[in-house]
């Protein structure tokens, strides 16, 4: 499980390139093609279990491809268009706390006794996250922690509607099905953005990057994370997923020499402290919520409160 967390941290050495060079839109459309060429025996194995699929269960097969896969992750890649490449990944940590609220909206299950002090205690470490300087907040600061706060939620929902489906599809085939339905509402984002064009801009430098990028933070991490999952306890799984925000410091750091400020540092530990704790907490409850962070939002959903979903992405 730290294996897979770590790979999901070298996300920014594949995708901040390709961000600041291409339209965040026309990077998703790829990503997805690439995956969905990738994952393709997963998608045959997931059709017969598309017959027993009702209104509601399109309607969120739709919503995840759409949402959690194709507008999701052009929100996180846009993040990655300005100066700090730390927050967008940090603030995927985020991803909990919504997944935790949507599931009471939604799936109707019951919320933590102390989650509005989980809450205030993540969004207080948001913050120290996205301002460098807690006093000086600036829209430059703001706007790629909105995005990645946008991509966060959208995952938190796949997480929540994808818990439901699982008991008609397999985490595998859902991954899969996720990716197929996100393949083309990735390319209607290209074209209502970018017209035909946005389909034409790759250059031979960037097919390297993209196929990077789904094959390490993507497919090999899923792999990884697959395997773990069947051999780990879902509370040691938990701590295992804070390798996530270590690798991804330590990636940018040497990649990018960017550094974290004493308040940002400050605020790493108290999100993931918060987040690790719910989980835990959760965990020890059959009758409470508690679900562990989709750090890979495009290849896979995990959840826990006993039990695990198979995406980030």
């Amino acid at each position: 499980m730290a294996l897979a967390a770590a790979l999901w941290g070298t996300d920014a050495l594949f995708r901040r390139g390709l961000a600041l060079e291409l339209p965040a839109s026309s990077v998703v459309f790829a990503e997805h093609a690439i995956l969905v060429l990738l994952t393709f025996p997963l998608l045959y194995r997931a059709l017969p279990a598309l017959g027993r699929f009702d209104v509601r269960d399109w309607i969120s097969v739709a919503l995840i491809g759409a949402g959690a896969s194709a507008t999701a992750t052009m929100l996180f890649t846009a993040a990655f268009g300005y100066d700090d490449p730390n927050a967008p990944l940090l603030l995927q940590k985020l991803q909990p706390l919504v997944a935790v609220l949507g599931a009471r909206l939604i799936l109707g299950e019951r919320l933590m006794p102390r989650y509005a002090l989980y809450f205030l205690l993540a969004v207080g470490g948001a913050y120290l996250i996205t301002f460098p300087d807690p006093f000086d907040v600036s829209v430059q600061r703001l706007a790629p922690a909105l995005l990645a706060t946008g991509a966060a939620s959208l995952w938190a929902m796949g997480t929540v509607l994808g818990r439901r489906l699982t008991a008609k599809v397999g985490f595998r085939e859902l991954t899969a099905l996720r990716l197929a339905v996100g393949l083309p509402a990735s390319a209607a984002i290209v074209m209502v953005g970018q017209g035909p064009a946005g389909f034409t801009v790759y250059a031979a430098g960037d097919a390297v990057a993209l196929v990077l990028l789904a094959l390490i933070p993507g497919l090999l991490s899923l792999l990884v994370y697959y395997r773990g999952l069947s051999r780990t306890p879902a509370a040691a799984a938990t701590l295992g997923e804070l390798a996530f925000p270590l690798s991804a410091l330590l990636v940018n750091y040497f990649a990018f020499g960017a550094v974290l400020t004493a308040s940002q540092g400050m605020g790493i530990v108290v999100l993931a402290g918060t987040i690790t704790v719910m989980g835990i907490a959760g965990q020890r409850s059959a009758r409470d919520i508690g679900v562990v962070p989709d750090c890979l939002p495009r290849l896979q959903t995990s959840g826990s409160s006993g039990s695990h979903d198979g995406r980030r992405r």
